[in-house]
């Protein structure tokens, strides 16, 4: 499904990835773990086509959109889920799912709807709530819904479980699973490594913008320098 080469991305003259390579299977849940800083939302960013790349390759399926504005990356179907929701208070819940769809006709919209409301039955009570009178919670679940209601067949998801409570995480969580299920692919940014590696099929470890380690989910679990830096073991 996704395909980066050697990537590097730049904010001026500070470069935040050195030379990034990976890939990220049809239906696979893609994990990307590190601390604060190591270039994992700007690794998100760039696939998405907010942040500009220096150098190196990127591919959705074989084709290359280096360059590509992000409007047109979303028709491609790639959509991304902001770190910190980025949703637009004042408007409601419904509005602010239906901007997801902005791409779209607006007459096949009824069905998408309904869908994000029985994946999101907290959502269905509050539709016609301002999102910002929203629980964090139920930040995060528009968020998601909002980025769903483009039909993506890669979705990028940073910090999904930033600030919500336990019970609230394993929700989402949850939901995550679900959509991998349903076929969705996932590149998942995660600071929370245990939940990350738990769903995910492989995992990625970035460090100051490089590749530190890689493997499946279960045997970046066991590698020991990781589970000393980023796993608390």
């Amino acid at each position: 499904m996704l395909s980066i080469d050697d990537l590097r991305s730049a904010y001026g003259r500070i470069e935040a990835l050195h030379g990034v390579s990976l890939e990220v299977s049809s239906g696979e849940i893609v994990s990307l773990i590190g601390a604060n800083g190591a270039g994992k939302t700007t690794l998100l960013c760039t696939v998405s086509g907010v942040q500009p790349v220096t150098a190196g390759s990127i591919r959705l399926q074989g084709k290359s959109i280096d360059g590509m504005p992000s409007h047109r990356r979303v028709a491609l179907g790639i959509t991304q889920v902001p770190e910190g929701r980025q949703l637009f208070a004042p408007l409601s819940v419904e509005d602010n799912l239906r901007l997801g769809a902005w791409s779209r006709p607006a007459a096949n919209l009824t069905l998408d709807l309904a869908r994000i409301y029985e994946l999101f039955p907290m959502l269905a009570a509050r539709r016609t709530s301002p999102a910002g009178a929203l629980s964090g919670g139920q930040q995060q679940m528009l968020a998601i819904g909002r980025a769903l209601m483009a039909k993506p067949r890669l979705l990028l998801l940073d910090e999904p479980s930033m600030g919500l409570a336990p019970i609230l995480v394993d929700q989402i969580f949850e939901i995550i699973r679900r959509l991998k299920t349903e076929g969705l692919t996932i590149l998942l940014v995660e600071q929370n490594a245990h939940a990350a590696l738990a769903i995910a099929d492989r995992a990625y470890v970035l460090e100051t913008g490089r590749i530190a380690a890689s493997g499946s989910a279960a045997q970046i679990r066991v590698d020991q320098r990781v589970r000393e830096a980023y796993l608390g073991v």
